[in-house]
């Protein structure tokens, strides 16, 4: 019988990275550049390349995973479906209200995204619940029918339907979704008690809407990928990578995008803490730099950090869960993923007061750095990184992406002339700003949540991260780095690594001193059934392939942030409530710095995690490439810094290294991403294939 892979591929700014993972770990890829007017066609040039290549066929492959950007571009872009809201009457304003928070609190010239529905497409309705659930108003059908007549002649491709209340009794909502269904046929709808029933009217008017304007082209999206994938043999079901670091079928994922926001992201911090529980590494800081953002996050006890939700459309520079404003609030449990606008394809600018900047503004893949000989014209991190002997010309993504070192080196130049630099300055002060710029992400999930870096190892991950690494950890005093097996294609190989994995919520809003532990399971119990319902349909039919867990959504009474504590079983019992008391209590502090033992406690919601535990284990026992392709070993020039200067730094691909350290400087190159090893520090590989620097 022919070896059986799995496919994961991701989408990213400037690269879709793609790999085929076999039983025994060995590794085929592809890189290839990302073609942003339809993200589709690189997916299935690459897939068909890679294919032709290694003679795997469409029925070889057994698992289908993608991580996407489509999504979150729609929205950045602005690139969605005409949607329209219908909410209850006197909450027409609600996301123009929003949130009164601003990312930077005295930049007088911030404004807010406009909301992504115009007001003339906002409307209300007579309807009312209260907040204990009763009904004091029906839905007013005459007032629905008016409605439904407005969208049926305004070209309305979407509609989100969120009602007030509608959290604690769904009925208004229900009765409306069924109304309209009949009125406008085929029209896509999205109701809030379907996707988030839960409190915080803004933030459920936000998610519904975020949804309903991204649903249609996922929906095409997602439907096109599936016959390009059919057309080159590929029957295995198509699984998207979650922001919370589960996967979940194409046909779920259409209707309910928002969970799979930043899949993109979420695959490589996944890929890490599942490589780190596997392997025993530790706590470790993800650091995952790409050609257009770079993004941290922070492993602690082998588990990752899950934010309650997250917000997007508000620019990578303003990228850590503590600061709020910036974007559109999406009311789901994502990954603590901070980000910043610094990658390698990062632009480098003079601004007007003759300072340097570099990013947020990015080459992308269209044109490109300048080095890529694609049209592109301005100076970018990747440009620096070459002329400062950090990169081969040559080797780049195997010697299909030559690098036009001439061009790269006029361009900087020109930077450097404006600021009266010498071109290895310029080409090293770009390198130190990116670094610089990098930091905020970095501090972002460690010291700014309280927790010491030089405690944590750092994975890095991306094609660029390798590169910068070394310095980085040395700013933070972190003396050990992890680079696995294809670090530049990392996500797509991660995502490879996840379960199938549904979240289900629900409102319950109750204080603690409140409820027994009855009220607990007779508001979860149907949650968890329809989990079990779901993994059943899925292919996990028995029990002992599923695993359910109950989380609860808690805060101090009067509080605005609340906190996600499991819950040790189900049916839950006196005991568990007291355990989940004290669990937050312990995790307030963690995260505050404080907490309370006599304010009372207030529920806010549950959460069903449901996971499909796969018979065989998800990671490997190693992961290798199959079809090598062996660089040179040699000597190179290399420029470490005003302290060390230019260098003869040895280059060795990843076969060369074994479990014997080799002193840098070194830079160890590869198919999708390079190693720079600095003076200080040395390199080996460990069983899995891991490259592991050390400072010595």
């Amino acid at each position: 019988m022919a070896s059986e892979y799995k496919l994961g591929v991701d989408i990213g700014g400037t690269f879709t990275d793609i790999v085929l993972l076999g039983p025994d770990g060995a590794l085929l890829s592809k890189k290839i550049l990302s073609t942003p007017r339809d993200y589709s066609l690189a997916i299935e040039q690459g897939v068909t390349e890679l294919m032709q290549e290694t003679g795997v066929t469409g029925a070889q492959i057994t698992e289908l995973v993608h991580g996407t950007t489509v999504a979150t571009n729609a929205i950045i872009e602005r690139r969605g479906a005409r949607a329209a809201l219908i909410t209850t009457k006197g909450f027409r304003d609600v996301l123009a209200l929003g949130r009164f928070r601003a990312p930077r609190l005295y930049d007088l010239t911030f404004r807010k995204p406009e909301p992504l529905i115009e007001r003339q497409l906002c409307f209300e309705v007579l309807e009312r619940t209260d907040a204990d659930g009763r009904i004091l108003q029906p839905v007013d059908e005459a007032g629905l029918e008016r409605i439904a007549a407005t969208l049926a002649k305004a070209d309305v491709q979407a509609i989100a339907l969120c009602f007030i209340n509608s959290c604690v009794n769904p009925s208004n909502e229900a009765a409306a979704v069924r109304f309209l269904e009949l009125r406008l046929p085929g029209l896509s709808i999205t109701a809030s008690t379907q996707l988030v029933p839960q409190i915080g009217e803004y933030e459920r008017t936000s998610t519904t809407v975020v949804n309903a304007y991204i649903r249609p082209v996922m929906e095409q999206y997602i439907a096109s990928l599936m016959q390009r994938m059919a057309s080159l043999g590929i029957s295995a079901p198509l699984m998207i990578m979650q922001s919370s670091g589960g996967i979940l079928p194409g046909a779920v994922a259409a209707k309910t995008p928002i969970f799979i926001i930043e899949s993109g992201p979420a695959a490589g911090a996944l890929g890490a803490q599942r490589l780190a529980a596997h392997v025993g590494l530790g706590d470790i800081i993800v650091f995952d730099m790409g050609g257009t953002t770079a993004k941290a996050s922070i492993v602690t006890r082998n588990q990752l950090a899950l934010a309650p939700e997250t917000e997007v459309g508000g620019g990578a520079a303003l990228g850590s869960r503590m600061i709020k404003g910036a974007g559109y609030v999406v009311q789901v449990p994502t990954i603590d993923i901070a980000e910043v606008g610094a990658g390698g394809g990062s632009i480098a600018s003079i601004d007007l007061a003759g300072g340097m900047h570099v990013g947020p503004r990015s080459a992308g893949a269209e044109p490109g750095p300048v080095c890529y000989n694609r049209g592109g014209t301005q100076p970018t991190v990747t440009d620096a990184n070459l002329l400062l002997g950090y990169l081969n010309p040559d080797v780049l993504v195997g010697g299909d992406l030559k690098l036009n070192y001439g061009k790269a080196q006029d361009a900087v130049s020109e930077l450097g002339r404006q600021l009266n630099l010498s071109l290895t300055d310029a080409a090293y002060g770009v390198h130190l700003i990116a670094n610089a710029n990098m930091m905020r992400a970095l501090t972002a999930v460690t010291s700014e949540g309280g927790l010491d870096p030089s405690h944590f190892s750092m994975m890095a991950i991306g094609g660029n991260g390798a590169v910068h690494a070394a310095n980085l950890a040395e700013t933070l005093n972190v003396r050990r780095i992890i680079v696995p097996p294809v670090a530049g294609l990392f996500s797509a190989l991660g995502m490879l690594f996840a379960d199938v994995e549904h979240q289900l919520i629900t409102a319950f809003y109750r204080r603690l001193d409140a409820i027994t532990a009855d009220d607990i399971n007779a508001a979860a119990r149907p949650l968890i059934d329809e989990a079990s319902r779901l993994l059943a349909s899925e292919g996990y039919e028995k029990p002992e392939q599923r695993s359910i867990v109950l989380y609860a959504d808690i805060r101090y009474v009067a509080q605005s942030a609340a906190l996600t504590i499991p819950f040790a079983g189900f049916p839950v019992d006196k005991a568990m409530l007291s355990g989940v008391a004290q669990a937050y209590g312990e995790l307030h502090e963690q995260t505050y710095g404080y907490r309370s033992d006599t304010e009372p406690l207030q529920f806010v919601s549950l959460k069903i995690v449901g996971r499909g535990l796969s018979d065989k284990p998800r990671v490997p026992d190693r992961v290798a490439r199959a079809q090598e392709r062996i660089s040179k070993e040699g000597l190179r020039r290399a420029y470490f810094g005003p302290e060390a200067g230019w260098l003869e730094a040895r280059l060795m691909p990843r076969l060369a290294l074994t479990a014997e350290p080799v002193p840098g400087p070194l830079i160890i190159e590869e198919y999708d991403c390079t190693t720079v090893v600095r003076p200080g520090w040395n390199a080996r590989v460990d069983a899995w294939n891991n490259i592991v620097m050390e400072r010595s």
